[in-house]
């Protein structure tokens, strides 16, 4: 008998690799842009800026989707994780004012499941079609012993541009400005560190009813894309700055975009929590101040703007599908303490 080792005896199957750039190459393929050159397959991505932009300044971004991961994996969910993980990177980078232009991803696992490759893949080829814009690479990491079966791990990858005249870099931002929360679907993929210790101490009902809508589904909402609005809104609305709720909250996240000198008070009335949050609240005994600095709590996107734009802007995000509503204003700060809610 002969003692040759094989990368496949070792742990590694490329078969199955290849097997799996053969069943994701029509998703990856949906979300190509025309400025996008040559296919998979080739050791970078190429992409053509010329032509776009007098001025670009590109915005970069990377992220992951927290302990979601350990949730989607409970529950053999594996098709809209993907859209989580574009979400992360893609609203970060439109906040300052960039359109996304491509995205890669990063999937390692200790043994490579092909079905499970291929629905993760598939709802990240889902978040950049929502996010127009296009994966044109990635990387697929069998890794024996690196990981417990079954578990993977995820990483994304984003880079964008906006014209260097139009970059949102808050400095407009004025007292007496108004700040727009725009609704979240859920948790988006913050806060499940937490999350999921409070479902566990509850003894994981995860299908309790939330008004319709099970725990388990409240929880793996895919996080909210915001991208082909809020482009739309800066080309038709004065917007003085943007900010992504996502770890820190409400209370660590609008804040980051505020000059020195200004803070905001917002008007804790006007945020009711949807009923996970609610939920959550109440079963984990979580105080409100740690709702606010942990959550988004129902906000997962807001924009500060003039106070005279916002009917306006509320009506073009409510033609996207998207509610919002007012929930606090820029102020003069007054001392250290820069956030307000009350």
């Amino acid at each position: 008998m002969s003692d040759a080792l094989t990368y496949r005896a070792a742990g590694v199957d490329i078969d199955a690799g290849n097997a799996v750039v053969e069943r994701i190459k029509p998703l990856v393929k949906r979300t190509f842009r025309p400025e996008v050159m040559g296919g998979l397959g080739g050791f970078g991505g190429l992409f053509d800026l010329s032509g776009r932009f007098k001025e670009p300044v590109l915005v970069s971004g990377t992220d992951g989707v927290g302990t979601k991961l350990k949730l989607a994996q409970q529950l053999g969910r594996h098709d809209t994780i993907g859209i989580d993980l574009v979400g992360m990177c893609v609203n970060d980078v439109l906040v300052q004012g960039a359109e996304p232009l491509f995205f890669l991803d990063y999937f390692a696992t200790g043994k490579l499941d092909v079905d499970t490759t291929v629905a993760v893949v598939g709802g990240i080829a889902k978040g950049c079609e929502l996010a127009g814009c296009a994966l044109i690479g990635g990387e697929t990491a069998e890794m024996p012993d690196m990981y417990p079966p079954g578990e993977y791990d995820l990483a994304g990858f984003t880079v964008g541009a906006v014209e260097k005249s139009a970059l949102l870099s808050g400095e407009g931002i004025v007292a007496g400005d108004v700040i727009l929360g725009v609704a979240s679907s859920g948790p988006h993929s913050n806060g499940y560190s937490l999350i999921r210790k409070i479902v566990e101490r509850a003894g994981s009902p995860l299908e309790l009813d939330l008004g319709g809508v099970s725990l388990a589904d409240a929880l793996m909402a895919p996080t909210t894309i915001y991208v082909k609005a809020m482009l739309d809104l800066l080309k038709n609305q004065t917007v003085h700055g943007m900010a992504h709720i996502t770890g820190g909250g409400l209370k660590e996240n609008i804040i980051r975009v505020v000059p020195e000198g200004l803070g905001i008070a917002l008007d804790a009335s006007t945020i009711v929590l949807p009923p996970v949050f609610d939920w959550l609240m109440r079963e984990g005994k979580v105080a409100r101040e740690e709702m606010w600095r942990t959550f988004n709590c129902g906000v997962g996107f807001t924009i500060i703007l003039p106070r005279d734009a916002v009917s306006a802007a509320s009506a073009l995000l409510a033609k996207h599908g998207l509610a919002s509503s007012v929930i606090g204003e820029v102020v003069p700060a007054q001392g250290e303490e820069r956030v307000h809610i009350g």
